[in-house]
């Protein structure tokens, strides 16, 4: 499974690698400092797509939010999985983020197992059938 990271904080960039890395199931991982980073590499021609983006909000040259909403203006990018990965807690960023069509939002566990077991769920999880039943209900995801 193809699998990116935008993050600007290289100790949590690394935390997620690490917890990446100890899952039982083959995967990818590219990672980017903004969201400019990765639309950048998403509009390049010659790559495979990441099937899942673990996308945090809080960056410098282009947040979450931005770059949430120009990869669901692209009819291209439109199948990516998207999934909210942040600090923040704050309603106003969790039903933001729902609006523009983000399918899960994550708080970041401070705990490594707590990261692994997350980060384990969401890769794992038919994505395919998620989407059709996506609510707000199930949008925020809980350990």
């Amino acid at each position: 499974m193809r699998v990116v990271l935008v993050d600007d904080d290289e100790d949590d960039r690394m935390f997620f690698a690490d917890a990446l890395q100890e899952i039982d199931i083959d995967t990818e991982l590219k990672e980017f400092h903004n969201g400019r980073e990765l639309l950048t590499y998403l509009s390049a021609a010659d790559k495979n797509l990441p099937q899942l983006i673990f996308l945090d909000l809080n960056m410098p040259v282009m947040n979450g939010f931005d770059c949430l909403k120009e990869i669901r203006k692209n009819p291209e990018l439109k199948e990516i999985v998207v999934a909210i990965y942040s600090t923040s807690s704050s309603e106003r960023d969790i039903e933001e983020t729902f609006v523009n069509g983000a399918n899960i939002y994550i708080n970041k566990p401070n705990k490594f197992e707590e990261l692994k077991k997350t980060i384990a769920q969401v890769v794992k999880r038919n994505w395919q059938y998620e989407e059709n039943e996506l609510n707000k209900a199930n949008f925020l995801f809980r350990i």
